[in-house]
């Protein structure tokens, strides 16, 4: 034991100590801020740039009012002017495009003769916007041609709003939903970045000291078991103080800049979302719902959350850092370990597929679950089962699967590991690594 704490110290202290570590622990907020701010930026000047859109309508089945500005778009009505006329003035003047609507004999040619011109390719939601309010029209149009009355068809329209509650009479949200979905969403990104970042780390920590010899030392008074589990809680160690640094500066700017500079963070956030689903979102958490909102995400477990968050994180760490650990025993250099990489990436993408796909549609169902116990994938689905609520008796065969499977990889690994770090000048294949294991000692 204290020969792992000594590995242990090392790894940790020769990572902390490194200065590209400690310039990206500073520097990795800022930035992520800094593209916070850009995206804002960026996203506000895209706002303010007014599109004029000229239209014909030879049709004369539409109105200004079913062209109505908004704050980004001018509807400009040209039809007195003709198709032709238009097009050459908006091709030779400051106009986005030309939407051309002929006369023709039916509705149903009337749809689909419509057309757009303009210099460049026009976004799609802009398409969609135009598509929508044609749509309408000559939806509408069609109705009172069957003689059915409009205003009725309006009042007959009801929104209809399904209360949701468990079976001991406590009452739950769509919102809230979303939110758990976005938590366990944060926690399964964060774990794959982490593994990503770290357990690669892990894999040139080992090439380094093989190419450099020093390994050769180190053996000599060390089990290569303990060597390699030593770098893993290392690293793992070094990681969680990083992103426990990073946190602390996010909370402390985003402090600052709310009380000094006035910028409001969340706002900058959602400066991506559009209008409309921002306007759904107020509407949905407005009034009375707030306040269930806010008791809601009050009644999640988070301290449970908090705890199972950290064992999986580290699990699912030191799971995948063993893996990496022996791909870098096994190999003299980067450009080598690209053919055992994939074997070892494939579990990790599959969790993340799973958790967005099956967990987000279904939290219990029976894939969500089966994936949530498989040690490779555990550690991502199961932090995005959690916010849904996981039974203890779940959560305990999960976590007893995931750390025996961590101790089996590890001693697995440390058999590739112990021949690895003392082969030199050949290219192993999956062929030797099988050899490797079958050796006794």
């Amino acid at each position: 034991m204290s020969k792992l704490k000594l590995i242990i110290q090392r790894e940790f202290i020769a990572k902390v100590r490194n200065k590209s570590f400690i310039m990206m622990t500073f520097l990795s907020p800022l930035l992520m801020i800094g593209m916070g701010a850009l995206i804002y930026f960026l996203m506000q000047k895209n706002d303010e740039k007014i599109k004029k859109i000229v239209y014909v309508d030879t049709s004369e089945m539409f109105s200004k009012e079913d062209f109505k500005d908004s704050k980004t778009i001018h509807f400009l009505d040209y039809t007195a002017l003709g198709a032709e006329e238009t097009k050459k003035k908006v091709e030779e003047g400051n106009y986005y495009g030309a939407l051309i609507i002929p006369k023709q004999d039916s509705l149903e040619l009337l749809a689909k003769s419509i057309e757009f011109y303009s210099k460049d390719s026009p976004g799609m939601s802009l398409i969609n916007s135009l598509e929508n309010k044609i749509e309408s029209k000559i939806r509408n149009k069609k109705l009172n041609n069957f003689g059915i009355d409009l205003d009725k068809i309006k009042a007959s329209k009801i929104n209809t709003d399904i209360k949701m509650f468990n079976f001991s009479g406590e009452e739950s949200s769509k919102l809230i939903n979303g939110l758990k979905i976005g938590v366990g969403a944060i926690a399964g990104y964060l774990l794959m970045m982490f593994v990503l970042i770290y357990g690669t780390s892990v894999m040139r920590s080992v090439i380094e000291e093989k190419t450099s010899r020093i390994i050769e030392i180190i053996v000599s008074s060390v089990k290569p078991f303990q060597l390699m589990l030593g770098k893993i809680l290392g690293n793992a160690s070094a990681g969680l103080l990083q992103f426990f640094i990073w946190g602390i500066i996010l909370f402390v700017i985003s402090i600052v800049a709310s009380s000094v500079f006035g910028v409001d963070v969340v706002e900058m956030q959602t400066a991506k979302v559009p209008a409309e689903q921002m306007e759904a979102v107020k509407a949905a958490a407005g009034g009375d719902k707030m306040q269930l909102v806010i008791q809601e995400i009050l009644k999640l477990p988070i301290l449970k959350m908090f705890i199972l968050f950290i064992f999986y994180f580290l699990g699912g760490f030191m799971l995948y850092s063993s893996l990496f650990a022996a791909v870098g025993a096994a190999v003299d250099n980067e450009t080598d370990t690209q053919q055992f990489m994939m074997p070892i990436m494939l579990p990790l993408i599959l969790g993340v597929y799973v958790g967005f796909a099956m967990v987000i549609n279904d939290p219990h169902g029976s894939i969500a679950v089966l994936f949530s116990h498989i040690p490779f994938t555990s550690p991502i689905v199961m932090l995005m089962r959690v916010p849904f609520g996981v039974s203890w008796y779940e959560l305990i065969i999960s976590m007893a699967l995931l750390l025996v499977t961590f101790v089996f990889m590890v001693w697995l690994t440390a058999k590739i590991y112990r021949v690895g770090i003392l082969m030199y000048g050949k290219k192993p294949t999956y062929k030797d690594l099988y050899k490797w294991l079958k050796y006794k000692g």
